[in-house]
């Protein structure tokens, strides 16, 4: 069985493209390309199941079509509509261990966040990169915080125990 902790979301499908099962992608991270994993895994129904990918095709810098294995006319495509795609993360370690640029920020969803002058913060929830300045967004006990992502204010990452420690400047957790 997959576990969260395992994976990372990539993307989602969208709707199929064609008739011959191929499915329009929409992704944060092209891992998928770079490494050597010959499959994806979608959340259906809350459980996480891989599916070996025939092949893809890239439409944009954030878009490809994906022809999975055993998903072969348009109707089985379908099922997969809004999906999230997810990757594993066994296999963008070496990303990871060399602190790629390439690494989506979406990997640190689920992680615990400490500062180190006010202790655990929460749990990141979400990444809201839909601006040039990435966030997390960080439940915790005194509710959602946004937090601004950046290489300089992190001091140490526990990827074994999901750990970020962040050196947070004076007066940023008040606003």
């Amino acid at each position: 069985m997959i576990r969260k902790e395992e994976v990372y979301r990539i993307g989602v499908f969208n709707k199929p493209h064609g008739v011959k099962g191929e499915l329009a992608f929409t992704f944060t991270d092209d891992i998928f390309d770079r490494s050597d994993c010959d499959y994806l895994i979608c959340l259906i129904d809350g459980i996480f199941v891989p599916f070996f990918v025939e092949e893809y095709r890239f439409r944009s810098d954030s878009t490809a079509l994906v022809k999975l294995e055993d998903v072969d006319t348009a109707d089985e495509a379908r099922r997969f509509t809004n999906v999230e795609v997810y990757f594993p993360v066994k296999y963008c370690q070496e990303d990871i261990d060399a602190g790629s640029r390439h690494m989506a920020w979406d990997y640190f969803v689920g992680f615990r966040v400490e500062d180190i002058h006010h202790g655990l913060l929460g749990e990141v929830s979400y990444v809201d990169d839909s601006t040039s300045n990435v966030l997390f967004v960080i439940a915790g006990k005194s509710g959602e915080r946004l937090v601004p992502v950046s290489e300089d204010l992190i001091r140490h990452v526990d990827r074994a125990g999901r750990v970020i420690t962040m050196e947070l400047p004076e007066g940023l957790l008040d606003l």
